[in-house]
Formats: C-alpha cells, structure tokens, sequence
C-alpha cells in the first residue's frame, strides 16, 4: 500500500509540473487542477467565471475524470454549452483522504490519456 501512495505522489508532483510549464505557475492543490480541468472540458476559454460557475466547472471536472471508470457519463451540453453529467453507479463510500486519493489517480489518468501531459 505504501508504494502505491508513494508512486501515485511521484506522479501527482510530475503533473504538478507539467502543469507549471503550461500554465506559467504550479496549480497549489487538487482544487486548482479540477478548475483547470473543467476550463478545459468546457471548452469556451480562460475568463473570469464567478463563484458558482467556478463551483460548476469543478463539478465538471469530477464528473469528468471519474466517468473514465464509469461512474458518471455525459448527458450532453444545455443551451450555453455547458456539459451536464449523470451518474451510472454508485460511488463507493470513502473517507476524505481516500476520496482525494481516488480523485488524484483519475486527474493523472485524465492527464495521460486525454491530454498527453506526461
């Protein structure tokens, strides 16, 4: 158990990295990186979005990277474009650090299978 936390913190600070070497700056945390995911998965563009679109656009980015196992699938994009996700099977029931484990390994996936950063 122990290496894999160890391998999947190597990996976490590679794409903490990478990530610094196209943004200009090191996303601080898990949070910083779903927002980045979900500009991305949006699609319209860096602006300046208020709190509860920043709120959405984190919420598209779980949805996001946890549909790559198949908890959630796209529905499709409302009127303004925005990605709209249901859930396809129940999550399994996690403390907060397993929860943020799972969310990192799925962010690394999303980042080498949909984004070629590493």
């Amino acid at each position: 158990m122990i290496k894999k936390d160890l391998e999947l913190e190597r990996k976490w600070h590679e794409l903490r990295l990478n990530l610094q070497k196209v943004l200009g700056k090191r996303p601080k945390d898990l949070n910083a990186i779903l927002f980045v995911i979900g500009v991305q998965e949006l699609g319209k563009g860096v602006k300046n979005f208020n709190k509860e679109e920043k709120q959405d656009l984190m919420h598209i980015a779980i949805c996001k990277v946890l549909s790559l196992s198949g908890f959630y699938e796209l529905e499709g994009l409302d009127e303004d474009g925005w990605p709209h996700w249901r859930p396809t099977k129940k999550l399994p029931h996690f403390d907060l650090l397993e929860q943020e484990k799972l969310l990192k390994m799925h962010v690394i996936e999303y980042f080498e299978s949909e984004v070629q950063l590493f």
